[in-house]
This record gives structure tokens, C-alpha cells and sequence, in this order.
């Protein structure tokens, strides 16, 4: 972490309640009662060991990045690894033969485990709010804001929980553990909503507009953007059976509104190279809203606070690395980076042409720029290093999963932030969970679903703009970019023909998926959207005659949208929480 006031020096300071199951009734090391929490100063740390459960994460249950579960899950990547029984889950998540919620990994592994560890954060929340609530303002002139931090940090967790698992039992710091283990996950869909929402309008009502000087905490600003983009799932509306059965305009004005405070606030923007969103040094940028942050070395704990939940993904026979080459783009991924001749995206046609090494070179296919942020190609410059080209020879099972190489979430063995941990690696590098580009799209995404396309255009066009101009970074040693670069804005009645409300969610819906690519909303927009099944199949249709391991990749409508509810979690509540549909 790059904040000395919000550095988690606390990990250790473990918190009261710990989440559902048998975390409820254990002590653990370090237990400390609510006799020892009464100063400001201890209420404070409660506060600052919550930031540090957000992130408390590791590669085999993640609560930071969902690659697992909304990239894999997605046409954008391959699990990848040594074989399709390495990590079996994964295998299991992407082909969708989730046969039963105990046999996709149990206890702290795979997504039950991922559950366990959202729960602990909240618990630490609700923990922090406790002791927050039994202070006056005259003792701790800082308590409101804390507070607000809090239910930002809550309403994160219950975010994440709800997309993956939609029925989940909500519970906030007014409830004893006796009370919590009487909770149900039988709550209605918009009713959980709410309750989310209302954790995000709590932190807009408590937080000041920015907190100079510590940059990894919430403010109003941050607040009101991951508010709108709760509001911005809520809007597309949901029956019993996961299908999107209407759009709510009121709540995509209020994600027009809120966005908006954002953008007018004048406090972020686009950074000038794409590149910056996923090199060290670029910390808390102007386009960063919010972010985990992380450390390095700095004596909390072994290595530091280091970012874990990608190190499954360096590559295998990589000189600098040697483990696990997990995460690797799909064909139909490279595939949707090619351009047509006016530098817009193939639509329709995008899938028709393979790109591969031979076709992605300067005198090849017309791409994306963004394609060599993203993928690790044959030959081009890997993380921007031009004496490093990426290598086939880095990939563990090429006959498998072979191809290309995931890139944002890798450092260069070289950083200063990096480090490796046993067979692992891990960097200090923070991740953003809330960006601007995000920020910029939502707006455009609610302008268009209420009518109003024209006000998206020039929103899109700021995300093509900044891609066009982020190649500085790309160019191989003798001064050549390594992929043939076309890539222009959307202009009505010169390069497509009309900007109406179908074309123009048309291309929010692929602007995404550029802009976000294996960085994993990809498979929860597509739930959202309402169109998860048609996707999937579509994909798998084509990529099982390309890679056979998917051949029993199969989506199943009003079932796959969401993981199962744990099955310990089930058995836990004699039979008080409810198992989703289909499973």
C-alpha cells in the first residue's frame, strides 16, 4: 500500500465475528474483546483492519479479482494451467457442469471458499460499525466518515456476493451472531438491492467529497460511482427465473445523475496511455476512482501486503516466472480486436478470420491497439518491454491451451513490486475496482437505455480516442509497432451509417469488452444484459471446434446466471438457506 494511514498493519487484529458457519463461534489468535476496543485509537485500527479483509485474498477463493469467476466463466479466456484437471473448479466453472453445489470445491476453496472470505470482510464491517456506533463525534471528530467507510466497504462486498451468487443472506452490525444465524437467503431480488444500495447511499451521505492525503480510502465521489453501477444492475430487471424482464428508466436516470457528479466533479480522468492502468508506478492515478491498495516489503507480513489472487497466472516456461499459465485468452477474444478498414469493430463478421501469428504483425490484419494491452503475442513486446517478446515457449500446455498469454494482471519479474512467494508471485501493484473508463461507460450505457444515444456518442468516443492514442508504449526494438493499428471514433453518416439506440448499445456492449477485457465484468454484463445464454452457447458452438477440451461446454438458461449457495453453508443452517435454482 502506498498510504501510511491506511497501511493494513492490522491483518493481524482479527475481528469479533468472522462471517457465516464456523467462524461465528471461533476465537481466533489475536481475539481481542469489546473491552479492548473502546478508545478511538483501537476503534480507528477496526476501521483500517477492515480495509485490510477486502483484501485478504489468495488465488484459490478470490474476493479482489474475479478472474475466475467472470473471465473463465466468459468468452474472453480459457482456464488454461497444466491440464483441464489442474484446478479442476475452474474447469467445472468454465464448461458450466456445475452438477451440485458440493462438488465444485468446499470449505475455503473455489467459491465456497470465496463466500466464506466476503462474509469475514463484512463481518469486520459490521465489527468496526459497532464500535463506531458506541462513540460520540467529540471523541473521535472522524467517527461519521469512518462510518461511511464502512457501509462503502460492506456494500462492496454485498455487491460481489450478490453477482455471484444473487440469493444471499444480508445482515448488518445490529444483529447479534444468534440473530445473524437466523438469517435467511430468501430476501427478494429487488429488496437486496436496496439494501445494497442504501450501504452505498449511507457512504454518499458520510464521506467528504475527497480525503487529501489517503488515497486509498472511499469519498463521496467513489461512493456515489459504485452506487450508480449497483443502480446500473438493479435497472435491468430480473424474475424468479434470472430473465431480464424490463429496464427501470428511473434508475437509469439516477445512474445518469450520479455518474454525471463524477464526471463534472473535474477529480478524475482518462490517463493519457491506456498502458498506465496496469504498470507499477501508476498507483491511485487520476483514473483510478477506487482501488485495493497493496505493499510491498513493508514488515506486516511475509512479502507484504502483496496482491495474490492473479499469481496462478505467470507463465510456465517463461525464464522469469515458472508457474501456472493460467488465464489465457480465447481465440474468439484476439478474434474481437480486428477492425474493418474504417477502424471500427467487426460486428458481425469478427469471428470469421482467425488472427494468429501470422496475421498480427505490421503488415497484417487492422486490430485494436488495445489487443497488445492485453494479450501476449508471438513476438510483440511483453508488458512493454521491448527486449522481452512474448514466446510460445512460455505456454505449460501449448497442445491445450496454447496461443496467446494474459498480460494486464502480469508484472515484469524485473518491477520493484514484484516478489515470489514459494511457487507463486505476487505484486504490490493496487487494483482498481472502480475506473473511470468505467465511470464514462455506465453514464453511457444509462443514456442510451432512456432514449438518449446521441449524449453516449461523444462518451465512446473518449474511450476510442485515448486507445488510439496508447501505442506509444508498444513498439518492438527497432521502432515498429508489432500489430497493423486502425482504430478511429464512431462518426454517424461518415464511417457507420446511423447512431441510433440499437447501434449505439451496440457498441457500448463492445466497448466494454475491449476496454475491460480478461479483466472479468465480461461474464456479469452478459448476465445483466440478459443475454448470458445465447452468448455462451454462440461461443462454444464455434471455439469447441477450435479447442476440444470445451466439448461439453453447455450454458443452461435461468440456471448458470449464478453460482450455487454452498452447500456447508446450507448444511450449517439445517436447511435455513436455500439452494438457487437448478442445482
Amino acid at each position: 500500500m502506498q498510504n501510511n494511514s491506511i497501511k493494513i498493519f492490522i491483518a493481524a487484529l482479527l475481528v469479533l465475528s468472522m462471517g457465516c458457519k464456523k467462524y461465528l463461534d471461533y476465537k481466533p489468535q489475536g481475539y481481542l474483546s469489546a473491552s479492548d476496543l473502546s478508545t478511538p485509537t483501537a476503534v480507528d485500527g477496526l476501521a483500517t483492519a477492515a480495509y485490510a479483509g477486502i483484501a485478504n485474498d489468495w488465488w484459490d477463493a478470490p474476493i479482489t479479482s474475479m478472474w475466475e469467476y467472470g473471465s473463465v466463466r466468459s468468452d474472453d479466456a480459457y482456464k488454461g494451467g497444466g491440464d483441464i484437471g489442474d484446478q479442476q473448479q475452474m474447469d467445472k466453472y468454465e464448461q458450466f457442469y456445475l452438477v451440485n453445489a458440493s462438488n465444485n470445491g468446499a470449505g475455503d476453496f473455489g467459491f465456497p471458499g470465496t463466500w466464506i472470505r466476503a462474509y469475514s470482510a463484512i463481518s469486520r464491517c459490521n465489527t468496526a460499525l459497532r464500535a463506531l456506533n458506541n462513540l460520540t463525534d467529540a471523541q473521535f471528530p472522524k467517527r461519521s466518515i469512518r462510518i461511511g467507510e464502512m457501509h462503502f466497504l460492506r456494500g462492496h462486498m454485498y455487491f460481489l456476493l450478490k453477482v455471484l451468487f444473487r440469493n444471499i443472506p444480508w445482515f448488518d452490525e445490529t444483529l447479534t451472531n444468534d440473530q445473524i444465524l437466523k438469517v435467511s437467503n430468501t430476501m427478494s431480488n429487488d429488496s437486496l438491492w436496496l439494501k445494497i444500495e442504501g450501504d452505498f447511499q449511507a457512504a454518499v451521505d458520510a464521506l467528504p467529497l475527497t480525503q487529501p492525503g489517503e488515497p486509498g480510502r472511499a469519498n463521496q465521489l467513489s461512493a456515489k460511482a459504485y452506487l450508480a453501477k449497483a443502480l446500473l444492475y438493479h435497472a435491468y430487471t430480473q424474475d424468479d427465473q434470472y430473465n431480464v424482464t424490463g429496464i427501470d428508466q428511473a434508475k437509469m436516470q439516477q445512474v445518469i445523475s450520479l455518474t454525471n457528479d463524477v464526471i463534472n466533479s473535474g477529480n478524475y480522468a482518462l490517463n493519457s496511455d491506456f498502458a498506465f492502468n496496469f504498470l507499477d508506478g501508476h498507483d491511485n492515478s487520476p483514473e483510478s476512482v477506487f482501488a485495493i491498495q497493496y505493499s510491498i516489503n513493508d514488515g506486516t507480513v511475509i512479502g507484504g501486503r502483496l496482491s495474490m489472487s492473479t499469481s496462478l497466472n505467470y507463465f510456465a516456461g517463461a525464464p522469469q516466472y515458472g508457474c501456472c499459465a493460467f488465464h489465457i485468452p480465447s481465440q474468439e477474444l484476439v478474434n474481437s480486436f480486428g477492425t474493418d478498414a474504417n477502424g471500427l469493430p467487426r460486428f458481425t463478421t469478427f469471428n470469421n478470420a482467425v488472427l494468429t501469428d501470422d496475421s498480427l504483425k505490421s503488415n497484417g490484419a487492422l486490430v485494436d491497439p488495445r489487443i497488445d494491452h492485453t494479450v501476449g503475442i508471438q513476438g510483440h513486446p511483453f508488458k512493454y518491454n521491448a527486449a522481452l517478446p512474448y514466446d510460445h515457449s512460455w505456454e505449460r500446455l501449448a497442445g491445450v491451451y496454447g496461443g496467446f498469454g494474459t498480460m494486464k494482471e502480469l508484472q515484469l519479474s524485473t518491477c520493484a513490486c514484484f516478489k515470489k512467494l514459494g511457487p507463486f508471485y505476487g505484486t504490490s501493484v493496487n487494483m482498481d475496482i472502480i475506473r473511470y473508463d468505467d465511470v464514462l461507460l455506465m453514464n453511457a450505457e444509462a443514456q442510451i437505455q432512456t432514449g438518449n444515444p446521441s449524449a453516449a456518442l461523444a462518451l465512446i468516443n473518449q474511450i476510442r480516442t485515448r486507445a488510439a492514442n496508447s501505442t506509444g508504449l508498444l513498439k518492438k526494438a527497432d521502432g515498429t509497432f508489432p500489430s497493423n493499428y486502425r482504430i478511429d471514433t464512431y462518426k454517424p453518416g461518415v464511417n457507420i451509417a446511423v447512431w441510433d439506440q440499437a447501434t449505439a448499445f451496440k457498441a457500448l456492449q463492445w466497448e466494454r469488452r475491449l476496454e475491460f477485457a480478461m479483466e472479468s465484468p465480461r461474464f456479469f454484463d452478459l448476465v445483466r444484459w440478459g443475454i448470458a445464454a445465447e452468448t455462451l452457447n454462440g461461443y462454444f458452438a464455434i471455439e469447441k471446434t477450435r479447442h476440444p477440451f470445451l466439448s461439453s461446454a453447455q450454458f443452461t438458461k435461468n440456471q448458470h446466471e449464478y453460482f450455487p449457495i454452498p452447500q456447508e453453508q446450507i448444511t450449517f443452517t439445517n436447511g435455513l438457506y436455500k439452494q438457487n435454482k437448478g442445482y
